[in-house]
């Protein structure tokens, strides 16, 4: 589920030249200029901060044959002509998961990188359809660890206190608060009780259920308008052991199957990461992207892509692991208090 953005209810003036609705236009990107200048300071923290822990940053091809399996993402098409003429089709990669396991798989871990990414359809004050995506993922981690590691970067590329988009948080605390008390605190339900069962679900949270709507758009509309408006306000929340359903390249929790080891941070009332124990069993993994794929054609039939097979072998070398990914974007908004993404956007 994503948040759509509002028309700008000014009305361009026609009377001006055309380059003052240009974004590189001088009065534009001197308007943007401290915003910028935060954000380049702060690429370079970040990868000092990846540096002293020993991680290596890599770079991987942002054309690729398979995106992602998300079921709610739109990708980019593009195409690879060979010399010898023959065209191949490709993605632009929603984000640089599949390729930096299949690293890890081969030994390269701990890595990062802060990789261009493609989202289709995406747009508003906090989404763009391109944008930077900080990830990076550590052998022999457990997700208190990665979310240990999360927090710890915070600290070290922003200020004590940051206020972003009329929200002040303090980074001295941290909200850890999982998925079912976070319903349980907030709409008075039991969401594990009702995976699968949309119309359970909407009679427990007593809301009207729409037409087709399935239990995770149903899930995530409640999670929209009424858990994440108490998210990562006065300190930073982290939003853990989400329904498995819902965390399709995640390990299920180990005490209960209903719930995955996945989490979500929250800073300044802003969705900022996502995070996993990574799946190691490729047999579940092939199967999960199955029941991805069979839901996101009846959605959008037209995006299709082969199976990645690669990274489903991948997937089955992986050593013991956990992975985050950041938008680099919305850190760099929190850190320079800009109320837009395309503030902290060079162009």
């Amino acid at each position: 589920m994503r948040r759509m953005s509002r028309q700008d209810p000014h009305q361009p003036d026609l009377t001006q030249p055309a380059i003052t609705t240009m974004a590189w236009a001088p009065d534009r990107l001197a308007a943007r200029r401290g915003y910028l200048q935060r954000r380049d300071l702060l690429r370079e923290a970040t990868r000092a901060f990846f540096r002293a822990r020993g991680y290596c940053e890599v770079e991987t091809p942002y054309a690729v044959t398979a995106p992602g399996e998300e079921v709610f993402l739109s990708a980019f098409a593009t195409e690879r002509v060979a010399t010898d003429g023959s065209r191949t089709k490709l993605w632009l990669h929603t984000s640089p998961e599949f390729a930096m396991k299949k690293l890890l798989a081969g030994g390269a871990g701990p890595i990062f990188q802060l990789a261009r990414v493609w989202r289709n359809g995406e747009g508003s004050d906090t989404h763009a359809a391109e944008f930077t995506m900080l990830e990076w993922y550590r052998t022999e981690a457990d997700m208190d660890a990665l979310m240990d590691e999360a927090i710890s970067l915070l600290r070290a590329v922003l200020p004590p206190e940051v206020t972003c988009r009329g929200v002040t948080t303090r980074l001295d605390q941290v909200e850890r608060i999982s998925v079912a008390e976070a319903f349980s605190r907030y709409l008075g339900v039991d969401v594990l009780a009702s995976i699968g069962d949309a119309a359970q679900l909407a009679a427990d949270a007593k809301v009207k259920l729409r037409t087709g709507e399935a239990w995770d758009d149903l899930f995530f509309r409640l999670m929209l308008g009424s858990i994440e408006p108490h998210l990562g306000r006065a300190h930073p929340s982290l939003i853990t052991d989400w329904p498995a359903p819902l965390a399709a390249l995640a390990q299920r929790h180990p005490h209960d199957g209903r719930m995955a080891q996945r989490f979500e941070l929250y800073v300044c009332g802003i969705e900022l990461a996502n995070g996993f124990v990574e799946l190691t069993d490729a047999n579940e993994q092939r199967a999960r992207f199955i029941a991805d794929r069979t839901r996101r054609h009846q959605m959008n039939g037209h995006d299709d892509w082969p199976l990645d097979e690669e990274f489903i072998k991948a997937v089955a070398d992986l050593p013991p692991c956990a992975g985050i990914a950041m938008g680099f974007d919305r850190l760099a908004m929190i850190a320079s208090d800009a109320p837009r993404i395309t503030d902290v956007l060079w162009l």
